[in-house]
Order: C-alpha cells, then structure tokens, then sequence
C-alpha cells in the first residue's frame, strides 16, 4: 500500500505543477489583459485548487499511517530534528506543502468573492503563484543531497 501511495502522490505532483502553471498564466493573463472572468477561469482554479487537496490527502495519508519514514521520526522528535533527512520528511515537506495548499485555497476563495474581474484574476494570480513557489520549493527534486526523488515514480 505504502508503494501505491508513494508513486501516486509522485505522479500527481506533475499534474498539480502544470494545473498551477496553467492557473498562473491564465490569471495573471486576465489580470494584466483587463479580461473578463469566466467560466473557464473558474475552472481552471478550482481544478487547480481540487489537486491541490487530493495531493494533500494522499500526503496526509503517507505522513500518518504509512511512512516508515515518518514513523521514526515520529518516535524520536528530538534526534529527529538533528537529522536533515528525518527532518525535512516529517518537518519542512509536509509544512511548506501545507501552506502551499492553504495559499491556493485563499486564491481561489479570494478570486470568488470578488466582485470585479480585475480582483478575481488579480488575487487569484497573486496567490496561485505564491502557492506554486512553495511547492517548487518543497518538491524532493532528486538533485536534493540525500532527500532527492526521481522524476518519475
């Protein structure tokens, strides 16, 4: 199960980059070019915003129920802390992650309550790419001494 889980979470970390890519564009696009907002833009968010979640879950799945990783970590904070590896995996990954998923959701509920399309697009673009730097920040590139992961699951 821990596998499954592993190489979906890998997998679908591509699916969240190029729906945050597109998102970013696309907002920030309507926003500099004084677009209207539609429908589309909408949906561009939300599913954005949905992979975001669904990539969480997974996460939070990994991190409390199934990583041997975490569960060493979990049994000694302290030493825990003095390990770079053991820290960035039950420390620094999960909370920049998180935070990049809350930056997205105040995006995407910004954006909706807006009442300008000029506001939508603008709130959305500001926060969807503070989301995206968080999460290009916190992804285990695998040129990360000792934490790295490959590319591909």
């Amino acid at each position: 199960m821990y596998s499954g889980l592993l190489h979906t979470h890998s997998f679908l970390r591509w699916v969240v980059l190029i729906l945050a890519l597109v998102a970013v564009v696309t907002y920030f696009m309507g926003w500099l070019g004084k677009k209207n907002y539609t429908r589309r833009d909408d949906s561009i968010g939300l599913f954005f915003v949905a992979s975001m979640h669904t990539q969480l879950l997974i996460g939070l799945l990994l991190y409390f129920v199934f990583s041997p990783i975490t569960k060493v970590a979990m049994s000694d904070m302290g030493a825990a802390m003095k390990d770079p590896v053991l820290r960035y995996w039950s420390v620094e990954h999960i909370t920049g992650m998180v935070v990049a998923v809350i930056l997205a959701q105040m995006g995407r509920t910004m954006s909706k309550r807006s009442l300008s399309h000029e506001n939508k697009f603008k709130r959305g673009a500001i926060f969807y790419l503070l989301s995206l730097l968080v999460i290009l920040a916190m992804i285990p590139w695998p040129w990360m001494a000792n934490i790295g992961r490959s590319l591909m699951p």
